[in-house]
């Protein structure tokens, strides 16, 4: 159920030295993204984050954020309550700069919940983390001011700077079971995956296999989707990649709460 928008505005980036965790919706759905595409999973999705994609398709936890703090027990008691689900998938913004996502996530292993965290891999935790599903971003994402969603463009030079830290990103491959997703708006992104991925087969002592590689189209929408979804299949057969849908949006489209 996502927190409505009128909320109090949490404290953002790397101010997460509160109590709790600033909480922008909790919600039950299918996972839609990555190698557990289709397992049932509560999403807890926190607000706040270290980049800026023009692209951001949980406006409300970066651009604009919103959300409630909420206490660990609380948080830990509303994933219970969704009895069906073994699977918690913690979310953003960007959770890691939050410093008590590692109690939740000691939480929810204690409770014997397999965990994902969902993060753009520049910031590196020691948590108890079953699966890191990490999405780092390309040159594409960087809100220029001609697509900057609110039009000023002050975060480009910020994010550009902060979008890839290799140290971060090669250690929470060395650290997990990690998968690589990578967000494609069209062919020309492929040269600086590629490049990336060889980057970080550089810098780590984990095999990364191409399938751990997966290519996701751009898009928050089906109709977004429609003009994507095609090019990037055919991208990953080309470089023998993973493709991974965007399931969610293709069963409910951009509804919140999915």
């Amino acid at each position: 159920m996502p927190v409505a928008h009128d909320i109090e505005e949490p404290a953002t980036d790397a101010d997460a030295t509160g109590e709790g965790l600033p909480i922008n919706e909790v919600f039950y759905s299918l996972q839609g993204e990555g190698t557990l595409a289709g397992v049932p999973s509560v999403f807890v999705r926190t607000s706040g984050c270290n980049l800026r994609c023009w692209f951001c398709d949980s406006y409300h936890t970066s651009w604009e954020p919103t959300g409630a703090w909420r206490d660990v027990d609380s948080i830990v008691e509303e994933v219970q309550s969704h009895e069906q689900a073994g699977h918690v998938v913690l979310t953003g913004g960007e959770p890691l700069i939050h410093e008590e996502s590692v109690e939740l996530l000691e939480r929810l292993a204690a409770e014997g919940y397999h965990t994902t965290v969902e993060t753009n891999g520049t910031i590196n935790r020691d948590a108890p983390i079953d699966l890191a599903s990490i999405s780092p971003k390309l040159a594409s994402s960087t809100p220029t001011p001609e697509r900057d969603p609110k039009g000023e463009g002050e975060w480009e030079q910020k994010h550009e700077q902060n979008r890839i830290d290799m140290d971060a990103l090669s250690q929470m491959v060395d650290d997990y079971e990690a998968q690589l997703k990578f967000v494609v708006t069209d062919e020309t992104d492929l040269s600086e995956i590629t490049d990336l991925v060889d980057r970080v087969r550089e810098a780590t002592a984990t095999t990364v296999a191409d399938d751990d590689v997966l290519l996701m189209p751009e898009g928050m929408t089906r109709e977004q989707l429609d003009g994507t979804r095609s090019e990037v299949a055919e991208l990953a057969m080309e470089y023998g990649y993973r493709y991974t849908p965007r399931l969610h949006v293709d069963l409910w489209n951009d509804a919140p709460g999915t």
